[in-house]
Formats: C-alpha cells, structure tokens, sequence
C-alpha cells in the first residue's frame, strides 16, 4: 500500500480526490482515512504536532526542582494525539511505501518527520520520501506526487532545535519570574526567547512617549492668488516666536514665483506578498493571528497559495498569465484587464526556492467565503494584481516663491494615471492643487497667518510595524511572530492596536534590563535564528547549539538577584490592579482575591469601601478612563462568547438603583 502523510484532515481529503478521484473513508481509531477505490491507497491528516517535547514529570514542581536542573534535564517526546500515532500504526503494517506531504518549511518537516518515526517504528523496512508543493491544486498536487524527492532531515532537526531551545528558555525564564515574585499558578509570569526582546521594543517607545516634552515652534503659511488660489508654507520652521513674526512682518502684498517645475513622477507598484508584508498589510484591520488562521484556511481549501514564505520574487515557473487569465470571468475583471495589460512583474529584495510568494490559485466569489475570509482572499488578489500592474503617474508641480525675501514652497500632485492603484484600493492616493505658473511671474499674497504647533511624540507600535520590527532584527520567524504578539496580548503584557504596554510589562522588562538584561537585547535570538539556518544547511551542530543556550542561561542565573528581580515585579504587578483612586478616602483602588475578587481600598482596614466584580472570564484593565468617574474601563473575556467592558462605579451604581427599585 501507498501511504500518504498529511499535515491536517481538510488537506489529506483534498488531496485524496484529487489523486484518486471517488475516495473511499473509513475510521481507523477514530481517525478519517481516505482510500482510493482499491484500497491500494491511503491518505491521512495529521493535527499538527503529534509529538510533543517536555520535561520528564519530576520537573513539574517549580518550588523544589534547582532551575539549573533544567538546563541539564533529558527532554523526553510524548505523544500528545494518541488516536493518530495508532492509526499511523495500524495503516503502516501494510504500507510499502510512505509519502510524506506536511507543509514544506522546517515545521512541516519535523511534523513529517515524527509521524515517519511512529511509521518506522511499526514497519522498519518501509520506504519514505516527500512531496513538495506550494498550492492544492489539480495541477500542483499531481506534479509534486509524480515527482516526489528525499526527505530533508537537516530542515527537520533545525526545527527541532528550536523547540528545544524554546523550551529551555521558556521553561528557566517562566519559573525564574514566577518563583521570584510569588506568581504561581494560573497567575505565573510567561517569557520567552522571542517575547522578551519584542516586549523590551514596545515598553521602551511607550517610555519615549511618557518622557517625550513638547518643544513649540511656528509656521507661517500664506494664500497667493494668479488667477487661482493656491497655499503655501515657508521653508523654515522657527523655533522662537520672535523670528517667525519678523519673518511674517517682512511678508508684503505681493511675491513672485522664483521656481517652477512641472514633471510626471512614477509610483512604483508594491512588491509580491511574503508573510511579512502579508501580515504588516493585513494587521491594519485584523490581528495578525487571525489572519494567519484564515489564510492557512484559504490555502488548504484551494484558494491561495501556501501563506508562509520569505519570498517576494515569483518564480519563472508560475504561470502568471494563466492565473490572471482566471479572473476575467470574476467580479476583479477590470483590475485583471489592468494587470493583463502590463504583466511586468515587481519584485522584493528577498529571493527563496522554497515557495513562491503568497497569491491566489484559484477563483472564489463573495458566496463561497465568509466575511474575513473574503477580505483576506481579496486582500491577496489584488495584491497580486496590483504587483502585474503599471507604476501609478502622477503630474507633480512644485513652486518656490519669494514674498518680500522670505521663501515659501508649495507642491501639486494629480493622480494622471492610476495604474496598481486602480487595484489595491488600501492606499488613499492623496491629491493637492497647485494651479500652473511659470518663473518671474507676479503673484497676489491674499492673505498670510503664523500657527504655533508643538512637536509629537514617536507613534506607538501598531501589530504591522512591530513585524516588521521583528523581522529587521531577526526575531522568530515568519511562521511564528504573529503567535508571539498573539501570546503578549493573553498574557495580559499588551493591550490594543496600536500597542500599548501593561504595568505588568514595564515591571517585567525593567527587573529583567537590571538583573539579565542580556535575555531583553536581540542580539542572542538573531544568533540562534541563524544558527537554525546553519543546522538546516548541514553546517552547524545540533548539540553545539543546545549547549550554547544552556551555557548562556547558566550565566544570567548565576548573575541575577532573585529577591531584587521579584521586588520589581511584584510592584508592577500591584500597579496592574490599581483601577482608580476611592471616592471616600482618596486613596488607590485594586482589584482584589478573598473568596472571590472584588475592588478594594488599599487603606483598608481604615477604609471599607469596596467594588463588586464578576466572578467569571477573565478579567482585564484597559487604558481606557470613565469620563464620570475617572475610573479603569474593565474587560470581561468569557470562555465562550464576545467579551465586554464595563467601569465597576457605573455597574456598581446602576446595580444599586435597580436594586432599591426592586425593594420599593
């Protein structure tokens, strides 16, 4: 029998009709087998991750296991999907060969690679190889399997180092935080690897924020007139008051043009989608996890091509012509007409071999879809589009003109030619008026005016900028920084979009920046992703890169002062709670645990006033105030159902009005 290996149950079924045409199913343990007709055959999904690597069970108990044990501990493999490592079983008695088609990137490998032990294990003399490809589609599946290749191990082990490292980073720095600050239990401190050094970015651009000082300065901008009124700004922003009202004293009713340019100016069309810019694109209006999640759907089902590549370089083997061809007949007609017209490729600065970059196969309509995936799916056509498309035109007009010496600057932009902008409609094209003039020409100053502004403070992260920050500074991956801003926001160190730390955050990073500021800087991560790279290319040991981690947490835990690192979180972590100030005693309210959590006066027992909260979900403080009450937004996120915010005096109030109500 011909066994074939699947990452998820959706892509087995799909590829099964396409290999086979009418599939046969049947359960084995509970598990959904596709056969071909003959029973020659079979196709199986995995769930991911079948195997699982963790510490032996007497590692469990933070309090008495010596956190340097753990960089010295046997990890062991556990299986963590029972019913399809027996299946896998089962189906490999009779199997004389084994084709492993997971997703072509390391994680896929090392998820092939370990249902191919469990094979192994119940048939040795089995025969094993893999099949690449990049979309399920007819045409893509029947190539990958007609010309399958060797499975690459080195891909494999270099994710499997990761997950190693991960776990020895994530497992030391996790206890080192809880243990030292007292939060253990539901309540412990997550940190890992990658997450500190990404926090470390956004708390320190939140502090810049919080120190930044306003410094004013002037601007005079004026209103000429040749027929046409058009405004203008002066070339120098004044600093002191002074001279900006002696520049605008100088101002007279008359000023000449003294430059004039006219000229067409190209708009380069966007690059193809790797997962980054994917993500950057996508995060403006939905978070970056759940994009992931769609687009993985998207592609399982046939509609867009594999969504985790470093490339944004279509290859000379994509058949772009044919692709937008498809189109033709869809409701992107136009913008495939557009792109047809054209069909110049753009192209990223990264190149890879792996997969191309993320476009769409295949054409859906609004029915077949729901609301976000439609938005994704349409997201990546017109990204595509937009990359075959002609560069935009714009007719830019620039002038420079002197008003009685002082030297005002003013700029028109048309839009003349649309070209990709025709298609990717997410970039407003901004248009500005300047009429037609010509040098020495007299104009009419109709009016001038001096605005005192103030300068702004750095913007806050937003989910795509802070991606992109990862990617330049090599942290995680393209397949995992989505998860790790995923892991921030549940684990209450992030709020909102743009982002914004929670006290928690800023206690973790500054006791980390004092006692193991090594663990927040980026400069390890890169190196590990980079020896991940090594490993991959059959350069690099495994076994040197594990021990290098394990020496290097060594040291910070022989650095660190535990009871000065604990201190530090816990008055973080106490700032957390704090939800306003008491109305009775103007002191702090916090959020409180004593057979049940409530919002008490941190005077107590002087002062008894107190909050009720509900019982269930989690709770979370927010940025936002109460405009009546100067007081925390809460939210609540219920196991199941939309989350909902509420501030505990508004609740607290109306609870009691309807309450007296009740009683009269």
């Amino acid at each position: 029998m011909w066994l074939i290996v699947t990452e998820k149950d959706n892509t087995a079924r799909r590829i099964a009709g396409i290999l086979f045409g009418r599939v046969k199913v049947r359960k084995i343990d509970g598990v959904n087998v596709y056969f071909s007709q003959d029973e020659k055959n079979a196709v199986v999904g995995l769930k991911g991750h079948i195997v699982e690597l963790d510490y032996p069970k007497e590692y469990n108990n933070w309090s008495k296991v010596p956190l340097k044990s753990l960089l010295k501990a046997d990890l062991v493999k556990k299986v963590k999907a029972r019913n399809i490592a027996k299946a896998l079983s089962q189906l490999a008695q009779k199997a004389e060969r084994v084709t492993i088609a997971t997703d072509y990137d390391r994680e896929g490998e090392l998820i092939g690679v370990e249902a191919l032990e469990i094979i192994k294990k119940a048939n040795p003399s089995v025969k094993a190889d893999r099949a690449k490809y990049s979309a399920i589609t007819p045409q893509e599946i029947k190539k990958a399997f007609s010309s399958t290749t060797k499975i690459n191990f080195n891909l494999a082990k270099a994710a499997e180092t990761r997950q190693i490292v991960d776990l020895m980073w994530g497992a030391l720095l996790t206890r080192l935080l809880s243990l030292s600050s007292g939060r253990l239990g539901k309540d412990f401190l997550s940190v890992g690897r990658v997450q500190s050094p990404t926090l470390r970015f956004i708390v320190e651009r939140e502090r810049e924020i919080q120190q930044f000082k306003p410094t004013p300065y002037w601007e005079i901008f004026a209103e000429f007139e040749n027929g046409e009124k058009f405004s203008a700004k002066h070339v120098k922003r004044f600093l002191k008051k002074e001279e900006a009202e002696e520049a605008f004293s100088r101002i007279g009713d008359r000023a000449v043009v003294k430059k004039y340019v006219e000229k067409d100016v190209s708009e380069r069309r966007p690059i193809p989608f790797n997962t980054t810019e994917f993500l950057r694109e996508a995060g403006k209006f939905m978070a970056p996890d759940k994009a992931m999640s769609i687009a993985e759907n998207l592609y399982m089902n046939g509609y867009i091509s594999y969504p985790r590549t470093d490339n944004t370089v279509y290859p000379p083997s994509l058949n772009l012509k044919a692709i937008v061809s498809k189109f033709l007949n869809s409701e992107f007609k136009a913008e495939a007409e557009i792109a047809l017209s054209h069909m110049k490729p753009s192209r990223g600065k990264k190149e890879t071999k792996d997969h191309p970059p993320i476009h769409p196969v295949e054409v859906a309509s609004r029915k077949d879809l729901s609301k976000d995936e439609w938005r994704i799916y349409e997201l990546v056509v017109r990204r595509f589009l937009a990359t075959l498309a002609p560069d935009a035109v714009w007719a830019v007009r620039q002038a420079e003109i002197d008003a009685s010496g002082e030297i005002f600057k003013a700029t028109g932009k048309q839009l003349v030619n649309p070209g990709w902008r025709a298609i990717y409609v997410y970039y407003k094209a901004e248009e500005s008026f300047l009429p037609g003039l010509h040098e020495g020409q007299t104009l009419k100053v109709l009016s001038k005016k001096i605005e005192e502004k103030k300068t702004k403070p750095p913007g806050r992260y937003t989910m795509s900028s802070i991606i992109k920050l990862m990617e330049k500074y090599n942290l995680g991956t393209k397949s995992t920084r989505h998860e790790i801003l995923r892991k921030l926001y549940s684990r209450g160190y992030i709020r909102g979009n743009p982002l914004k730390p929670t006290e928690v955050a800023f206690a973790v990073i500054d006791a980390l920046k004092k006692e193991a500021e090594v663990i927040t800087l980026p400069d390890m991560t890169a190196k590990l992703e980079e020896d991940m790279d090594r490993i991959e290319e059959g350069k690099q040991d495994q076994k040197a890169v594990v021990n290098e981690s394990a020496k290097f947490l060594e040291e910070v835990l022989e650095n660190v002062n535990e009871e000065e690192l604990g201190k530090t979180i816990r008055e973080g972590v106490r700032k957390d709670r704090v939800v306003g100030k008491c109305p009775e005693c103007g002191n702090d309210l916090e959020i409180r645990k004593a057979r049940g959590r409530f919002i008490g006066c941190t005077s107590y027992p002087e002062c008894r006033f107190t909050l009720p909260l509900p019982q269930k979900g989690r709770l979370e403080v927010t940025a936002r105030k109460c405009d009546k009450h100067d007081m925390s937004i809460l939210r609540i996120r219920p196991s199941k159902g939309k989350s909902w915010t509420f501030c505990p005096y508004c609740s607290y109030i109306e609870w009691k009005g309807r309450d007296g109500q009740s009683q009269g």
